[in-house]
């Protein structure tokens, strides 16, 4: 996934493919309480696998490439309800999509050719299509196209290292 997100796009090497489950939002209180309730939800929930679909894209709502999910798709989305809740709450201005997001690219005719290269690439692909999701990062953007990692939050209470 990373070689690809980096032919897509280059001019970006630091920005990684990654689960989307919270798309970006604003706080309600501080980046402190919102990862107590991430922390607290995440104790909750165990890792589980999921298996990557086909390559799609949300244009021309958004210039984004991503791999749709098959597996946990139920999944997913009772981990984003069970996530979007005080500190992290926010109404979403689209119906949320379990996906991998690929790249994001700053237009639409972009976002094409860059889809059709993904779309090639994955059908060629004859790797493992599964992902164990073990644990989940808390970002913040500092910059557009810019995100920092703030910590590390494991799923069913297992420690990882900040």
């Amino acid at each position: 996934m990373e070689n690809l997100r980096r032919e897509l796009h280059p001019e970006l090497p630091h920005l990684a493919a990654h689960l989307t489950i919270l798309p970006p939002r604003p706080l309600h209180g501080t980046e402190s309480t919102a990862l107590q309730v991430l922390e607290r939800v995440c104790r909750e929930e165990e890792p589980f696998e999921i298996s990557l679909g086909s390559m799609e894209t949300f244009c021309p709502v958004t210039p984004t490439v991503y791999i749709r999910l098959e597996g946990a798709v139920e999944r997913m989305c009772e981990l984003h309800q069970r996530l979007n809740i005080e500190a992290l709450a926010y109404r979403e201005e689209w119906p949320y999509i379990p996906h991998l997001t690929i790249v994001k690219m700053s237009a639409e005719a972009d976002a094409q050719g860059a889809f059709a290269i993904a779309r090639e690439r994955w059908a060629n692909y004859s790797g493992s299509r599964r992902v164990l999701v073990e644990r989940l990062i808390f970002v913040r953007e500092d910059a557009p196209n810019h995100w920092v990692d703030l910590a590390p939050v494991p799923l069913g209470g297992k420690l990882v290292s900040r």
